[in-house]
């Protein structure tokens, strides 16, 4: 059985009895236990996923198979809810925190027989780009990873240092589940996506990262960061298998008052796909000043390869796009505020032993709790409602929200797809990432995935080249809202074109795992 084959095909292998799903549970359980010095799972439900397997696997042998994942492992980001399994969002605040229901969008996937096999890691409540911030310690990316040389694992606080630094990160704040699917240790997995959270790990560990539109999926049981542009995304090895999962997980929920249902639910790819006539539009503010030159190269080969094939490659202004990021960071900061407002240490979570006072247990539960990061922008969204800062700063930045998705309206009015790149470089190694701050990081890596937050349009990260040094670039793509289809349909044949060579770095971990 190889692991590193598509889901669909693993889905086929199951079916026909070459595996069962015990045996396939088992070999990413393996895989888990041996790659665990890149910290992608916090996590694990071994013995539940265990017990799962057996019961599907009556149900495929007897030709009761509820969907396609039935029996296909798969992870969620520890910030989803699990009944009965610890949701900590990475923080010490809920680090024994075990929810009594679970999340809309686990719960569609476990009913149709997808087993969880843990809780992948992240930056602090979603708060982060490299996956960096976590208690549980950073996750790796397992590109150019010297796995035979290190093996770190443990937690960290604010002020402990991880001593080595020359390994890459996974990028945030879903890098816990893109490492996961990277590696094998699962076949799919869940991330969020506040300003590119799914997408820009995805991109720099080599897999397919979707955000879908707004609306699409529920939200219920996703522990919001910003209510108004949180997303559930899905990291995947290829866009077919982005396609099965977001079908099998998307629709009205009535949990979720923001979600519709579309008459038409059914993301099955075709696999001939022809793009003559389709007009692709090259947005001309994301020539940034930091965009890497091999970035550039790439964004470049791909164009011509829609240009080539018949496409028409139409260049289009969002001139809003330099405000995104300002906007972003407020609006971000205010429903930090508001919904970090609930851990108080009282209800639930972490309580300090400070009982001199309410407010100061209060003050040094949330102290102890929370991290530099997720303080910083408590205080940040505070600061930005308060009476003489609302007018000109939340009020203001919802109005440039506005513009900001006009312009997506208008591009769309002209194209039907955007090709834009992922993010402005390759990963970067932790001692360079931790030379400047989370918020600047957030500020330049997430420049090219956050505006199609605030707008609500659907997108998607594609890994297509390597870099001279060897590690993933992938490029994105945005289309209107509820075109999910489309995207993915357009996604597939660039796939198809780039042909990624992801089977690198499946024979760098299988000389690892093999001893070799």
């Amino acid at each position: 059985m190889d692991i590193n084959i598509l889901l669909l095909e693993l889905a086929k292998e199951l079916r026909s009895g070459e595996v069962s799903v015990s045996e396939l549970c088992n070999r990413c359980k393996e895989r888990a236990s041996k790659l665990n010095s890149l910290n992608a799972l916090v996590t694990t439900t071994f013995e539940q996923a265990e017990k799962h397997a057996l019961e599907s696997n009556q149900r495929i042998q007897s030709g009761n198979a509820r969907h396609i994942l039935d029996g296909i492992p798969f992870a969620v980001k520890d910030n989803f809810s699990t009944k009965g399994i610890r949701t900590t969002c990475a923080s010490k605040i809920l680090q024994n925190y075990i929810p009594a229901y679970t999340a809309t969008v686990v719960e569609k996937l476990e009913e149709c027989g997808a087993i969880l096999m843990g809780k992948a890691n992240l930056d602090e409540f979603a708060m982060g780009s490299g996956c960096t911030d976590s208690i549980f310690g950073p996750t790796r990316n397992p590109w150019l990873y010297p796995y035979k040389e290190r093996e770190v694992t443990g937690q960290r606080s604010d002020t402990q240092e991880v001593q080595d630094t020359d390994w890459f990160i996974s990028g945030g704040s879903s890098g816990g589940s893109a490492v996961a699917v990277a590696t094998g240790m699962v076949l799919g997995a869940l991330g969020s996506d506040t300003g590119g959270s799914t997408r820009m790990p995805a991109s720099i560990c080599g897999v397919v990262g979707l955000k879908p539109t707004y609306g699409l999926s529920s939200r219920h049981g996703l522990i919001p960061l910003v209510n108004s542009v949180d997303v559930p995304g899905v990291l995947s090895k290829t866009v077919d298998d982005a396609a099965v999962i977001l079908g099998a997980m998307c629709g009205a929920d009535p949990l979720d008052s923001t979600t519709v249902s579309l008459p038409d639910q059914s993301f099955q790819l075709p696999d001939e796909i022809d793009i003559k006539g389709l007009k692709v539009g090259i947005p001309q503010e994301y020539h940034s000043p930091r965009l890497e030159e091999e970035v550039l190269q790439s964004w470049s080969k791909a164009a011509d390869l829609f240009e080539n094939a018949g496409a028409k490659v139409i260049p289009v202004s969002l001139p809003h796009t330099q405000y995104s990021i300002a906007c972003y960071s407020v609006l971000c900061a205010v429903e930090v505020a508001s919904n970090m407002a609930r851990y108080d240490g009282i209800e639930f979570g972490h309580r300090s032993q400070d009982h001199s006072s309410t407010e100061a247990l209060y003050a040094a539960s949330r102290h102890e709790g929370f991290n530099q990061v997720v303080r910083g922008r408590i205080f940040a969204g505070n600061f930005f409602l308060l009476r003489r800062n609302y007018k000109e700063f939340f009020q203001h930045a919802q109005k440039l929200r506005r513009l900001i998705t006009r312009d997506f309206n208008e591009a769309f009015q002209e194209v039907d797809i955007l090709l834009t790149p992922t993010t402005e470089c390759e990963s970067l190694t932790y001692a360079e990432y931790r030379q400047e701050d989370n918020r600047t990081h957030c500020e330049t890596l997430d420049v090219y995935t956050q505006p199609s937050n605030l707008a609500g349009v659907p997108a998607l990260s594609l890994p297509s080249y390597l870099s001279s040094k060897g590690l993933p670039i992938g490029l994105q793509m945005i289309a209107p809202c509820f075109q999910d289809k489309k995207l993915l349909t357009v996604a597939k044949w660039l796939e198809q074109q780039v042909a990624f060579p992801m089977n690198i770095l499946h024979s760098q971990i299988e000389s690892f795992l093999l001893g070799r």
